[in-house]
């Protein structure tokens, strides 16, 4: 039987897996339904700083800098963008801003907007915001604890990708918690903006922009 997780494992793969995953083992990737890679970029820098293409191994180059010189304690420092289908992805290597709810808020004033925080030394975190507000937000590891305001909403999205919404007892719920809990929050994601994430997609050029003028605590 086909794994409905495939697409989605090299995402999630260790670093010493034999995967092409351009990513880390710590970023976040967030989707802006219906919003431009110039606007998302000027939602992140509200200064108005001048935003830069980048490829992704030029834009891991200015975080590696960034994060030498805090410690790694302030996050990538830097967030790239690109163009999807409908939706404008952003990218923050070795970064959470967007997995942190009062921030995806702000960045989703008008609009839909989704975020998946992979953190392998912390925890992994997924969001969902429409309108400046979180509706659903939850770890993926305990997705039947969740916060916003409607939890509820995608309960069925959920149940379609294995992430149990209810609490279940016994070893199987154990294995449900456990078991491919961040391949099944990037499939949530994928469900609701159709936008399937490959390691081809950062090939192309990144608007980057600076993110060191929020709070990354």
């Amino acid at each position: 039987m086909p794994d409905p997780l495939a697409p989605f494992r090299w995402l999630t793969a260790p670093a010493t897996d034999n995967v092409h995953n351009p990513l880390g083992d710590i970023f976040t990737l967030s989707f802006f339904h219906e919003v431009e890679p110039a606007d998302v970029a000027a939602r992140f820098e509200p200064a108005g700083a001048a935003v830069r293409s980048m490829t992704l191994g030029e834009l891991d180059d200015e975080v590696a800098e960034f994060v030498e010189e805090t410690d790694g304690g302030d996050g990538g420092g830097y967030v790239g963008i690109t163009r999807i289908g409908e939706w404008s992805m952003a990218v923050e290597p070795c970064g959470w801003h967007t997995a942190r709810g009062e921030n995806l808020a702000r960045l989703a004033q008008g609009c839909e907007a989704v975020a998946v925080g992979r953190h392998d030394y912390g925890e992994h975190s997924f969001l969902y915001a429409v309108d400046g507000e979180i509706v659903v937000a939850f770890t993926p590891h305990a997705p039947v604890t969740r916060w916003g305001s409607d939890p509820d909403r995608l309960k069925e999205p959920m149940r379609r990708v294995g992430l149990p919404s209810t609490a279940t007892t016994g070893k199987a719920a154990w294995d449900t918690r456990w078991d491919d809990a961040l391949p099944r929050a990037f499939a949530l994601a994928a469900r609701i903006t159709g936008v399937t994430v490959t390691p081809d997609s950062f090939d192309g050029p990144l608007l980057v922009a600076s993110i060191t003028g929020w709070s990354q605590v």
